[in-house]
C-alpha cells in the first residue's frame, strides 16, 4: 500500500489494510480535512472511491492542556450502528472500526451533495426548515433509546462524556467563575446522574450535514447513555452564539432557536416535556458561558467586548436559575437588541 500528499501515517494506512478497505499494493491518495480539535481526519481516494478515516487523538487541540481517552472511538462507531437503525439517512455508513489504531472509516459525502451546517449559518442561511429536520432526527433518536437497558449497557460512557464534555466546559467555567462555582457544579451533578436515552454529545452546526433526505450527524465520539437534554442545549447554544458571528443574521438564527427547540420538545414521549425543558435550560446558560471560559472558546467570538456580551447574560442567567427555553432566548435577544 503507497499513498499520495505524504499526510497519512504509517499505522493508518495497516489498519485500513486490516480492515479490508485498501488491498495489499494499492494506490491511494490522502487529504487532510478540516474538523474538530479532538481527531485527525482525512479523506483517501482509492481508485474512485473516497473514504472518510478519522482517529481519536489523546490529547486535544486546543492551547490549554485538554486529554480525553482514544477508546472515545469505539463509542462512535456504536454510534453510527444505533442510530442508523432507527433514522438511517442522519449518518454516514460506517465502514470499519479498528480498535488497535483507534480508528473508524466512513463513506466520504462530497460537500456539494451535503453543506455543513455551519458554512450555511456562517453565510447568514438561517432556515427554520433544517432546524427543523435537525430537531425532528436527534429527537427521534432519543426516543428510539429511552428506556433501553441493553443501550445504556453498551454507552456506559460516562467517564468519557465527563472528560470530554463536563470538566473542560461546566467545571472549567466554574473555575474562572468561583462565585457561580456552585451553581455549575449542581448542573454537572444533575446532567451526569441523568440516564434517560443515547446522548450524541456534540450536536453543533459543524457536525451536522444538511442533504436532500435531511441532517447526517458526525463525530459522536462524545456518545453516552445520559441526559437528552444535553443534546438540546448544546446545539441551541450554537444558534444563539452565531449571532455575533454573522450579526445581520441574528433574527434568523433567534427564529432556528425557536423552531428547534419547539420540534424537539413537542415529540418528547419518554419523559414530561416540561422536566426535561428544565434541566436543558440551565445547561444552556452553563454552555453559553463555557464557550467562552472553558476549554473549548469557540474560535469566532474573538473580541473582548463581545465576550463580555455573553458573560452578562449568561451569568445573570446563572445567577437567577431558569426553568424555560425562552427565557434564556429572549435574555439575549434583549442583548441583541434583536
Amino acid at each position: 500500500m503507497t499513498g499520495e500528499g505524504g499526510t497519512l501515517p504509517g499505522e493508518v494506512l495497516t489498519a485500513l489494510g486490516r480492515l479490508g478497505l485498501v488491498p495489499c499494493g494499492a494506490q491511494l491518495r490522502s487529504t487532510a480535512l478540516p474538523g474538530g480539535v479532538s481527531s485527525d481526519i482525512w479523506k483517501i481516494e482509492i481508485g474512485g472511491r473516497a473514504v472518510c478515516v478519522k482517529r481519536a487523538l489523546a490529547r486535544l487541540k486546543v492551547a490549554s492542556d485538554w486529554r480525553a481517552p482514544v477508546e472515545r472511538n469505539a463509542f462512535e462507531a456504536a454510534w453510527i450502528e444505533t442510530a442508523g437503525r432507527i433514522v438511517p439517512q442522519a449518518v454516514p455508513r460506517l465502514l470499519g472500526h479498528d480498535r488497535q489504531a483507534g480508528l473508524i472509516a466512513m463513506d466520504y459525502l462530497e460537500p456539494g451533495e451535503f453543506p455543513l451546517w455551519k458554512e450555511k449559518l456562517r453565510r447568514g442561511e438561517a432556515e427554520p426548515d433544517d432546524a427543523r429536520r435537525v430537531a425532528a432526527a436527534i429527537r427521534a433518536i432519543h426516543a428510539g433509546t429511552a428506556g433501553r437497558d441493553d443501550i445504556a449497557r453498551r454507552f456506559a460512557s460516562d467517564g468519557i462524556f465527563h472528560a470530554i464534555r463536563l470538566e473542560p466546559y461546566l467545571e472549567t467555567a466554574a473555575r474562572a467563575h468561583l462565585d457561580l462555582a456552585g451553581r455549575l457544579a449542581g448542573i454537572v451533578e444533575t446532567t451526569a446522574a441523568t440516564r434517560l436515552a443515547l446522548v450524541h454529545g456534540d450536536v453543533s452546526p459543524k457536525n451536522i450535514l444538511i442533504g436532500t433526505a435531511g441532517p447526517v450527524f458526525l463525530d459522536a465520539e462524545c456518545a453516552w447513555y445520559g441526559d437528552p437534554a444535553f443534546d438540546l442545549a448544546f446545539c441551541l447554544n450554537h444558534l444563539l452564539l452565531k449571532s455575533l458571528w454573522t450579526p445581520e443574521a441574528a433574527p434568523g438564527f433567534l427564529d432556528c432557536f425557536d423552531v428547534l427547540a419547539g420540534t424537539y420538545l413537542d415529540g418528547v414521549d419518554w419523559e414530561s416535556p416540561a422536566v426535561l425543558e428544565a434541566r436543558a435550560a440551565p445547561l444552556l446558560a452553563g454552555l453559553f458561558l463555557a464557550r467562552i471560559d472553558g476549554k473549548s472558546p469557540v474560535e469566532y467570538v474573538t473580541e473582548e467586548a463581545e465576550k463580555d456580551r455573553v458573560r452578562r447574560v449568561a451569568r445573570a442567567l446563572l445567577q437567577s436559575p431558569v426553568s424555560r427555553l425562552r427565557t434564556v432566548r429572549a435574555a439575549w435577544a434583549a442583548e441583541l437588541g434583536a
